[in-house]
C-alpha cells in the first residue's frame, strides 16, 4: 500500500480525529473538508492514537452505516411532526 503524506497542522489533525470519532460524521465529510480518503483517515488515526485507542475506534467504525455515505437530506434532522 502506498503511503500518502499530507501536511496538516495540529488543529487540523485534532479536528480530523474528532470527526472520525463522531458517529454521525461520515468519511465522505472528512474527504470533502480535508481531502482524505477513508484509508488515509485510518492511517492518520493509527499514527496519532495509542494502539488500544486505535483498536477501539477501528472496531467501532467497522461496518457502521453512519460512517459510510451521507444520510438522505430530506430525513436528516427532521422530526416526524415537520412537514
Amino acid at each position: 500500500m502506498k503511503i500518502i503524506t499530507k501536511h496538516f497542522d495540529i488543529a487540523e489533525v485534532d479536528r480530523i480525529i474528532e470527526m472520525a470519532w463522531e458517529d454521525r460524521t461520515p468519511f465522505e465529510a472528512i474527504d470533502f473538508q480535508f481531502n482524505l480518503k477513508e484509508k488515509e483517515v485510518i492511517q492518520l488515526m493509527r499514527s496519532n492514537l495509542k494502539i488500544s485507542s486505535f483498536k477501539i475506534w477501528r472496531k467501532r467504525v467497522s461496518g457502521r452505516k453512519s460512517k459510510h455515505g451521507f444520510p438522505k437530506q430530506k430525513t436528516r434532522f427532521k422530526s416526524a411532526n415537520q412537514k
